[in-house]
């Protein structure tokens, strides 16, 4: 079942940026069942939405990729893990016609 997961971050937008572009070289550009993902700035930091074929495909790309990077860069030259809430929503109305990743 598809899903949809929103993230919140309270770190400025280079922080995501670093974050995004070593996960962009390390995965080489590929998530296994993630269909959208989309960083956007806000007032206290920001935002992710993520939409993934299933849950299972986003908790085994978050376990494996996301959480050892985060935490990797964290410990090392970044700064301190910022604070994050997840949200796991149900989305509606999706047309997603297959497409390759634009970065």
């Amino acid at each position: 079942m598809t899903i949809a997961i929103r993230t919140r971050v309270a770190a400025d937008a280079e922080w995501y940026d670093t974050v995004h572009a070593q996960i962009l070289k390390r995965s080489g550009g590929h998530a296994e069942g993630l269909l959208v993902h989309v960083g956007l700035a806000t007032a206290d930091g920001f935002e992710i939405l993520e939409v993934w074929e299933s849950a299972a495909a986003c908790e085994h790309y978050n376990q494996t990729v996301v959480a050892p990077l985060v935490a990797e860069l964290s410990a090392g030259h970044v700064g301190e893990q910022p604070e994050m809430t997840t949200e796991e929503l149900e989305p509606r109305g999706l047309v997603l016609p297959r497409a390759p990743v634009v970065f």
